[in-house]
């Protein structure tokens, strides 16, 4: 019998709880880590039509990168679509485990799996700091590494590829050649001056604020993928953690799972 717990201690071996920020919610959601798992589907967001697909597959596990529940609940009452998730998990008896920040800080994780995709090497973290509860012993925000040297608009298109992305927000000359790059999965604009001091001539993030691309426009080259488009494979890495540790156990991506921000 495979449990919620033994799910979650092995994506924890890897992403610890202790590495998440002050700020944040990663850990089992919704459910119990004595329950018995029939299966694991794997998401970004919890969505209703997750849960409805969770249910008709006969999955009990939804593990997603973002928290179902990121504020605390007073009520119950399906006043909030947060709620109204809950309820839904609740009612069809359903685990909801999340791994956001503790995944995003940890060595391999959401940046690091980002800078593979794009073919970087040499990569290592961008704003690292030695940790007592992560496995290598150091965890941090975001990465930079080196590519090879190709103007920039080449590596971005390549990203738009990789990461389904419907536009590219940019600022700076992206026809300048670019050998080492900085990212950041999610929102990473307040690594733009750690980019600059480490020498990285081209920063991928998302959610960069209009004055953030013109404080740094002259000293690097700053695209914005989105912040779905940059995270939204994070689910590869739940589903490698599994397979490596659960052979033989049902566990696949959310067919049902789409961008919820659209573009014109």
């Amino acid at each position: 019998m495979i449990t919620v717990s033994d799910i979650t201690r092995a994506i924890e071996r890897v992403a610890p709880l202790g590495l998440q920020e002050d700020f944040d919610n990663s850990g089992l959601q919704v459910g119990s880590p004595d329950a018995e798992v029939t299966g694991a589907l794997l998401c970004t967001d919890v969505t209703m039509a997750v849960i409805d697909e969770a249910v008709e597959r006969g999955f009990n596990l939804i593990i997603s990168h973002h928290p179902l529940i990121f504020h605390p609940l007073k009520r119950l009452t399906g006043a909030t679509l947060t709620q109204r998730l809950v309820a839904r998990a609740l009612l069809n008896r359903l685990n909801v485990y999340s791994a956001h920040t503790s995944m995003d800080n940890a060595a391999g994780g959401v940046s690091f799996h980002m800078a593979e995709r794009l073919g970087m090497t040499d990569v290592e973290f961008l704003d690292g700091h030695r940790s007592e509860v992560a496995p290598q012993g150091v965890a941090g925000s975001g990465v930079i590494g080196n590519i090879a040297p190709q103007p920039a608009i080449e590596v971005l298109e390549r990203a738009k590829r990789e990461f389904e992305v419907g536009a590219v927000r940019y600022s700076g000359d992206v026809s300048r050649p670019v050998s080492r790059v900085a990212l950041c999965g999610g929102a990473g604009a307040f690594l733009l001056g750690r980019a600059i001091e480490l020498g990285a001539q081209l920063f991928i993030s998302a959610d960069v604020r209009y004055h953030d691309f013109l404080e740094h426009n002259e000293a690097i080259t700053i695209a914005d993928i989105g912040h779905y488009e940059s995270e939204h494979y994070t689910k590869e890495i739940f589903f490698a953690i599994i397979q490596q540790n659960f052979r033989n156990f049902a566990v696949d991506f959310a067919k049902s799972e789409i961008n919820q921000i659209k573009y014109l």
